[in-house]
């Protein structure tokens, strides 16, 4: 996502247009993409300004350039602009798995996927680093990321319990699921406090502790 000044403003007006109200509206073509990222971007700069429930959704579309309506287009709910399009994300990490070899282990073909899944390119690591902030740290979304997790955890079990031909709702694929997902989140949480180790190496230096039995407790 870029910037949300008057350079990204006017380029986004030129190709969207204006509506009656003064918002923006979309013309179709790339433009969809656009405005839901100006949206995603003007709500996690609100949300870090002012805090996740001093902000409204009405501030949240006058600062987007959008009509309170055009924001129910894309997101049901203000804690939804913070998570962006998880579902995307979500349906890559399904694919991911669904694709490791056969011949890798169970647990390893998990972390390699959460590492690929979440191999972001420098220009996203701003906007990532806002958007894990309000999801691991603000109160009021706790709740709501209980939900998203179980996305997650869902396609993980489902994937080791085709490998173990087991339910996914039996123990190992529900451990796996709650164990590689609290590696993740660990090493997000170490990213956040000092970003002088990469994400990727973060999450590597935790599923490495993980799948090798915690090395550095022998």
């Amino acid at each position: 996502m870029g910037n949300t000044g008057s350079a990204f403003c006017g380029e986004l007006c030129l190709r969207t247009g204006t509506g009656h109200d003064g918002a923006v509206t979309e013309a179709g073509g790339d433009s969809r993409a656009d405005v839901r990222a100006r949206i995603e971007q003007a709500a996690l700069d609100l949300f870090a300004r002012k805090g996740f429930e001093q902000v409204i959704i009405d501030d949240v579309a006058a600062a987007a350039g959008i009509s309170r309506r055009t924001f129910f287009r894309y997101f049901a709910t203000k804690a939804d602009a913070v998570w962006g399009d998880f579902d995307a994300h979500v349906a890559r990490l399904e694919r991911l798995l669904a694709g490791t070899d056969p011949r890798q282990p169970v647990l390893a073909s998990v972390c390699a996927a959460y590492v690929e899944v979440n191999d972001y390119a420098d220009a996203d690591l701003p906007v990532l680093r806002e958007r894990m902030q309000l999801i691991l740290r603000e109160p009021s979304l706790l709740a709501h990321s209980q939900l998203r997790y179980a996305d997650v955890d869902r396609v993980v079990a489902e994937h080791v319990a085709r490998r173990a031909a087991c339910s996914p709702g039996s123990l190992v694929p529900r451990l796996v699921a709650v164990s590689t997902r609290a590696a993740a989140t660990t090493a997000f949480e170490l990213w956040l406090a000092d970003d002088r180790t990469p994400l990727a190496a973060q999450l590597r230096a935790s599923f490495a502790q993980l799948t090798e039995g915690f090395p550095a407790l022998r």
